[in-house]
Order: structure tokens, then sequence, then C-alpha cells
């Protein structure tokens, strides 16, 4: 069944340009995705704008006129014309902003826009809806213990939809983020780069987040800006002393002797020898020493003899 423009566009036949420019102002403004956002309104918007593209063009309007819609888009017939060829036939571009566009002269027609009517110029301002930001993108950026000591440059890549020159077609296209990773980084850390996530006619970009997530380490364990390291010992050790040597992550060699008795929750702490601290790189927190002691599972009668005299010996007066 073919589709009335006239009546789309709520005109009589005798309608005049002027009519028929006032007409669809007046119902693309009504009908616009987003502006009106009942069912149905987007498909009424398509028909407004194809209604428009035809009768505001006299050759294409003066053929729909005698012929309609199917002598429009499918050529008018041999015997029709004086040449004997047929005619083009029509088809809309199918991109209903951009007739839009073309009609209010701009990417923004929602500001304000003047109308002549009965000779008087008058102004009429129209709600406008704000593009909405599409909502962030999160990833997580895994990072090793050493690149949060240290600090490094991380380069990504991401493919994002990007609009083309015509403002109305888009393509993939590739990008590389640069990510300076800050000495002291800690869990969590969020980097943000501003809308340059997909890019569309209607929206704002989102922001692609990045999300610091630390990779577990072979020697330590951070809290915060501290470092914990767990040495195995014997009870032997726990109880006549020992050193531990520990290699840390600015690649120094640490010996430490330890003269106490060690107990379970026995700490051992070296301040200065920890991570950096994120507000100032420069200082650091603590590397903490705690301790595994290893019991043994089995003691001989002379063992258990032996150990009883140095422990009586130890608390006789």
């Amino acid at each position: 069944m073919n589709r009335d423009y006239y009546e789309i566009l709520e005109l009589n036949r005798n309608a005049t340009d002027a009519d028929i420019k006032k007409a669809y102002r007046r119902l693309a403004l009504k009908f616009h995705p987003c502006k009106n956002k009942e069912a149905g309104s987007r498909e009424i918007f398509y028909q407004l704008s194809e209604a428009y593209d035809v009768l505001s063009d006299a050759r294409k309007k003066a053929t729909y006129d005698k012929f309609g819609e199917e002598g429009l888009k499918g050529g008018i017939p041999v015997e029709c014309t004086s040449s004997g060829a047929w005619s083009s036939k029509y088809t809309y571009h199918g991109i209903p902003d951009k007739t839009f566009k073309q009609f209010f002269g701009g990417d923004n027609p929602f500001a304000d826009f003047y109308t002549i009517e009965s000779g008087l110029q008058f102004s009429s301002l129209v709600v406008g809806v704000e593009k909405k930001q599409d909502s962030p993108i999160e990833r997580d950026l895994p990072l090793s213990l050493d690149d949060l000591f240290h600090g490094c440059i991380k380069k990504i890549k991401i493919s994002r939809r990007v609009m083309n020159e015509d403002g109305e077609t888009s393509s993939i296209k590739d990008k590389i983020l640069t990510i300076e990773v800050k000495p002291g980084w800690t869990e969590g850390t969020r980097i943000v780069f501003t809308k340059e996530g997909d890019q569309g006619p209607n929206c704002i970009p989102a922001d692609i987040v990045f999300i610091v997530r630390e990779k577990p380490h072979h020697l330590f364990t951070r809290q915060l800006s501290d470092l914990l390291y767990k040495a195995r010992i014997s009870l032997e050790m726990a109880l006549t002393g020992f050193s531990v040597v520990v290699e840390t992550l600015d690649d120094k060699l640490l010996t430490i002797p330890i003269n106490d008795i060690v107990h379970q929750s026995y700490k051992k702490v070296l301040s200065g020898e920890g991570m950096p601290l994120p507000q100032d790189p420069t200082q650091r927190g603590n590397l903490i020493l705690t301790f595994d002691i290893e019991f043994p599972e089995k003691l001989s009668a002379d063992s258990k003899q032996l150990i009883k005299q140095a422990l009586n010996l130890q608390y006789s007066p």
C-alpha cells in the first residue's frame, strides 16, 4: 500500500512550500527520538523525513503528485515520457537525522530558532535534549609489584568506533593509550581517559577507566605501603638466634640479625624499606619480617632430656 506523504505531514494537496516546511518543522521536533521516547516515534520520525525529502523538492514532488509513490520509486513508464526513457528511480537515503540537520542548519536544532508567520518574526525556544554520556567502560590493569615499586610506562591498544567526516557514518579504528604508572600506586587506583569510548551522532563517548590490579609476588605481600616478608625458621633458630637475608625490590641484599627469641607473633620491622608512598615517592613504608617456626615432628628421649636440662638451667635462680 502506497504511503501518502501529504497525510504523513498532516497537509492537503494544495499545501505550499511554506506549509510543507512549517509542517515538517513542527512534527519533526515533536517526534525526534531524542525528545520523544514513546514507542513508534522513531518510525514516525523516519516517515516525516522521507515525506519532507520528497515534497520539498519540486521535481520529486511533481512526479509524486502525478504518479504516486509507485511511479516515484519505480520510475515513470516509457509511454509517459517524451523521450521514451524511464525516469530515475527515487530512493530515500535512509538517514532521517541527515534530513533533520539539513533543515535546521546545524548539529543543535533544539537551540533557539526563528520562524516567520503573518509577517511577524518571533523566537521560539524549544527545550533541547542534552546528549547523555555513555556509562564508563572499566578495564583491569594488572601490574606487578615491581611495576608499582619503580613506576613504568604501559601502552594499551584499544579499538573504538569513531564518526567519519560526514557526521553520519562511523568506522572502527585503533588507538594507543599511554599510562604513566607512578611509584607507590595501590590496588584500585583508577586512571581515566575522558571520552575515549565509541563515538555516535547522538551520544557523548564514554570515559575509559583502567583500574590497577596488583599481581601476587613470590616473596612479598603488600599492606598499603608496607611489605611483609615471611621467613621459615627452625625451632633451634627461634631459640638461639640467626640472620635473615632478604633481596629487596630495589635490588639490595639485606642481612638482618635476629637475636631475640622468636615466637609466633614476633615481628621485625625495618623502617624505610617498604613501598614508596603514593603522595611522596621519596618516602617509603616499612619492611616487616614475620616468621613461620617449624617444630620437630619427633624427639628422642635423650633429646627431650637435654632440652629439659637446658630450660631448667635457663630458669634456675
